[in-house]
């Protein structure tokens, strides 16, 4: 599962443009402009959502993924926020959304070629902000439920720096540190793996549980 950003806003609905009325054009059909796309338990994902995640990775990453794969993602970060919710898992603290969402704005050079970014994708500031303190909600949430029954061992970390680590840099031209220098920061890239992979199947054990109904796509026959 990807880093989460998500919006569950579900109390919306399905909306519609009234046509309009004109004496030199006939009536306009209604036009749809959001839809259900997936039902979970008693809950809904409306396609505004998938399209607002997609903004968000293009504004973080440049890319986004397949709506199939984005719908999928706002499936898994449902169930995340709603144990975590369950839970009462501590939301993240302003501070530390602050601390993101300047990262993120400085990575355009300036707060004008930023704001420009943001109006190409149709996102707001509140709906990043939003977003970010999402995704630190969900991340943090998973690390941890599942960082405490990872266990890296030694010999781990000597596989990983002289089968991963070490090639990777003499592919690029880099030194290769010593494997003591390195631990630290081996074990962690191991517990993220292991992170990733618990989550991984948390989360298929849990849809395989759940009612999800996914909406046929209206642009298929």
């Amino acid at each position: 599962m990807r880093p989460a950003i998500f919006i569950f806003g579900l109390l919306l609905i399905t909306a519609q443009i009234a046509p309009r009325t004109s004496t030199a054009a006939p009536l306009q059909s209604p036009r749809v402009v959001d839809r259900i796309v997936a039902r979970v338990e008693d809950d809904i994902i409306l396609q505004s959502q998938v399209r607002e995640l997609a903004a968000f990775q293009m504004l973080v990453e440049g890319r986004a993924e397949s709506d199939d794969k984005l719908l999928q993602e706002l499936i898994e970060q449902w169930i995340v926020e709603t144990e975590a919710t369950e839970s009462h898992f501590p939301q993240p603290a302003q501070s530390e959304v602050d601390r993101e969402l300047s990262r993120l704005q400085n990575q355009f050079g300036s707060p004008e070629k930023y704001a420009a970014r943001l109006g190409d994708l149709g996102l707001s500031s509140d709906e990043v902000r939003g977003l970010l303190s999402q995704q630190i909600y969900v991340v943090r949430y998973v690390d941890y439920k599942f960082r405490p029954t990872v266990q890296v061992e030694s010999a781990d970390v000597d596989t990983y720096y002289k089968n991963e680590l070490t090639p990777e840099l003499r592919r690029n031209n880099q030194p290769v540190p010593d494997r003591a220098s390195v631990d630290k920061q081996i074990r962690e890239v191991l517990t993220q793996r292991g992170i990733s992979s618990l989550t991984a199947k948390w989360l298929d054990d849990t849809k395989s549980r759940l009612k999800i109904e996914i909406e046929p796509s209206s642009d298929k026959p």
